[in-house]
């Protein structure tokens, strides 16, 4: 009987994944399937740019079918539980489908830490119905609110996602003239936690010349209805805010899907642990992206980042096909290649191989940015797509 490899996902890492085993397999050693709840890859780095111009999603969420060979079988549906003892994924309808190997590539939840009302009151920023969600909503609170009493747009979190969204809000307002005010709040002391300074400043001050107000130093202990309230504690009052709408970037978490898999993984967020060649504790289950916590030695995991997932993917599909054959399977290090963030319709370049500037804007950071995504467009389906996506980018 033929081999059954099953990927789970169709984010970059499920995406990458099929390509690369497509590539690396030979006709007849194994057949693929392929399960997602979306019939489609979405250009998740790209979909903050759905917030201001919601026809730009035509441009980021591409069809399986045009990245999946004919040979390929594409199951639409939402994973209900992994069942490692009978090699089963369970669907929610019912359904199921058998593996020998399987990659889990399901991708992150938002976290929201047991914040009182987060969850409740909250948009997140996690696909293309996210992204449409938050442009209705900052649409209406603009036309609800007035130039003495402007509408409260107020983004949780402070690291790509909510640096980038804010941006866009910020064009928003600035491309229809929207009574909206904007600010960006920040539990820790600085904007990209955990970042070079220089680039920290950058992203600073591009946010202010978009005219978003930054707030740190002060977690959100709660949410309700129409107020944010941040810090306080046993002798000290929270500061209060009032808001319209409230997006909240501020965390990841592994999906529900996997909590019964009988795979070790982290028991607070679901997240498989993978070793460097991606195999977890079951030698049939693979792990990759923001699902797993991938081993990088010395203690360290891959950054969540869709740069690790993209380089990932390409070992992982390598590896689905060495374990069909029974062969050695290949270790993985992540090799950050820089960051690169836009804000609106300009752009912070950081850190980035083969540039002797640390830092930079302009220009060149903003044809970077839209270099990167078209690369990758082109890469799971063709230079056509990543040519009529360009302007968007």
């Amino acid at each position: 009987m033929t081999t059954q490899v099953v990927v789970l996902g169709a984010g970059y890492a499920g995406a990458g994944a099929v390509k690369s085993f497509e590539n690396e397999i030979d006709d007849g050693e194994a057949e693929l399937t392929w399960i997602s709840e979306q019939d489609y890859h979405l250009v998740l780095h790209e979909v903050h740019r759905v917030v201001r111009k919601p026809s730009v999603e035509s441009k980021i969420a591409i069809p399986v079918d045009e990245i999946k060979s004919p040979e390929t079988n594409f199951v639409e549906g939402h994973v209900a539980n992994v069942d490692t003892d009978e090699r089963v994924v369970e669907l929610d309808d019912d359904t199921s489908v058998d593996y020998d190997y399987l990659l889990v590539a399901l991708g992150s939840a938002t976290a929201f830490y047991g914040i009182e009302g987060l969850e409740e009151y909250s948009l997140t920023l996690k696909g293309l119905d996210d992204a449409r969600e938050i442009h209705e909503e900052v649409k209406a609170a603009a036309e609800a609110g007035s130039r003495s009493e402007p509408a409260q747009i107020i983004v949780g979190g402070a690291g790509l996602s909510g640096i980038q969204c804010a941006g866009e809000i910020a064009a928003f307002r600035d491309q229809h003239r929207a009574p909206i005010d904007i600010k960006i709040v920040e539990g820790l002391d600085e904007i990209f936690p955990g970042q070079d300074p220089e680039v920290q400043g950058a992203l600073r001050k591009r946010l202010q010349d978009a005219d978003v107000e930054i707030l740190t130093g002060d977690f959100i202990s709660k949410v309700d209805e129409e107020t944010i309230y941040l810090g306080g504690g046993e002798d000290e009052e929270p500061e209060e805010l009032d808001y319209d709408t409230l997006v909240w970037t501020g965390g990841i978490t592994g999906q529900e899907e996997v909590a019964e898999a009988d795979v070790d993984k982290d028991e607070r967020s679901n997240r498989i642990f993978a070793d460097q060649d991606f195999q977890t504790s079951d030698e049939h289950v693979f792990a990759i992206g923001d699902s797993a916590l991938v081993d990088q030695g010395d203690d360290t995991i891959a950054p969540p980042t869709a740069q690790a997932a993209w380089q990932a993917a390409d070992v992982a599909g390598e590896n689905l096909a060495r374990a069909v054959r029974g062969g050695p399977l290949k270790t993985w290090t992540h090799k950050d290649k820089g960051t690169v963030i836009s804000v609106g319709d300009k752009a912070v370049a950081h850190d980035v191989q083969g540039v002797p500037i640390n830092t930079f804007g302009g220009p060149g950071a903003k044809i970077l940015k839209k270099g990167i995504a078209a690369k990758w467009i082109a890469d799971v389906s063709s230079a056509k797509r990543a040519f009529d996506a360009w302007d968007d980018m």
